[in-house]
């Protein structure tokens, strides 16, 4: 593996970069589900999931902790396999073939977009956060 000093520089910036763009897709979705509860817990009703203001808040409190994990590094692994799952859930429950008829496409473009970032979660579990700005906490070595 090339280990030198050329090449740190842009992998060290590419994986901050990286970590702040999980961070802020997962802070939209938290900030959706604080300011717009009701509309959130509307949807996942309509889905079919019982209690649905209490799901609002727990995925609220999964996102937060995604956010945490990716602007620290803390538990990144655990979190990343964590959301890949999470990515792929949503994806199913919420945007699957029945959800394909509008008029737009919209539903089935926004199933096939949560796939690309559960790899790129599962990509980032394997290959861990990076030294810099990185909490050495989590399970996962």
């Amino acid at each position: 593996m090339e280990q030198s000093i050329e090449n740190m520089g842009w992998k060290t910036a590419a994986l901050l970069l990286a970590r702040f763009i999980m961070a802020a897709l997962f802070a939209m979705g938290l900030a959706g589900k604080v300011v717009m509860s009701g509309m959130m817990a509307a949807e996942i009703a309509k889905a079919g999931f019982p209690f649905p203001m209490l799901l609002n808040w727990l995925a609220a409190l999964f996102e937060l902790g995604m956010v945490l994990a990716f602007l620290t590094g803390a538990f990144f692994r655990e979190a990343n396999i964590l959301g890949a799952i999470y990515v792929v859930f949503l994806a199913f429950a919420f945007h699957f073939v029945s959800h394909w008829t509008d008029a737009e496409g919209l539903n089935f473009g926004a199933f096939v977009s949560h796939f690309p970032m559960a790899a790129g979660m599962l990509f980032a579990a394997a290959h861990g956060p990076g030294r810099v700005l990185t909490l050495k906490w989590g399970w996962l070595k």
